[in-house]
């Protein structure tokens, strides 16, 4: 399989409140729109992936699903959505691993989780010593 491009898909509850959430409060960028104006579809950017929130469903998304999106700063992002009104199921922390995260969830209950990677993680520096030659 040669994959040359993906997306996740969400089909919200209610489709207005999510967009909304995801391009007012969030912020994301637009990839594209589609669809009838009553009815638009939106593509958002997540980094070098996109999200699709279109269409509607009579159930939340399964608790299985989350999102993971890297941020620059968690405690900024945490201020801003909590100004907002945004849900914070956690509030960040460094966890064992290294990354500080914070958990916030979207209209529907789906769960994100915002993660900073700190100057020093091996996530942003390789740490191995280098052979010498």
């Amino acid at each position: 399989m040669d994959v040359l491009s993906s997306r996740i898909l969400l089909r919200p509850v209610d489709l207005q409140r999510t967009l909304r959430f995801y391009r007012d409060v969030l912020g994301l960028a637009i990839h594209r729109e589609f669809g009838p104006p009553e009815h638009p579809g939106t593509v958002f950017f997540l980094g070098p992936g996109l999200l699709e929130v279109s269409g509607s469903s009579d159930q939340p998304p399964s608790g299985s699903l989350q999102l993971w999106l890297q941020v620059r700063d968690v405690h900024a992002e945490r201020d801003r959505l909590a100004a907002a009104g945004v849900t914070i199921t956690r509030e960040p922390r460094q966890e064992p691993w290294g990354l500080i995260e914070m958990w916030i969830a979207d209209p529907d209950g789906v769960a994100l989780v915002l993660v900073e990677i700190p100057s020093d993680h091996p996530l942003r520096r390789d740490t191995r010593a280098v052979p010498e030659t």
